[in-house]
């Protein structure tokens, strides 16, 4: 199973959410502070493939999720 990826920050409302819902799905993640680790919007908009302004920006494995909503609406399409 791909382990979920999640760059957020500690203010972060959403992020901490999205922590949440994979801790309750019992699903594997690592978060990545981004400001902890100096990663600035330009370093993870080329991450991403894409401009971003916000957190959290989401990965399963090396592909892409989206952000805490997008996550929310996988997660639910994957227990259908």
């Amino acid at each position: 199973m791909s382990r979920y990826t999640i760059f957020g920050h500690d203010n972060c409302g959403f992020c901490r959410r999205a922590k949440q819902l994979l801790d309750e799905q019992g699903l594997p993640y690592r978060y990545v502070n981004i400001h902890d680790e100096g990663i600035t919007q330009d370093a993870l908009s080329a991450l991403v493939g894409k401009e971003v302004r916000t957190v959290p920006q989401i990965f399963k494995g090396k592909d892409y999720v989206g952000g805490f909503d997008d996550l929310n609406a996988s997660l639910d399409t994957q227990a259908a």
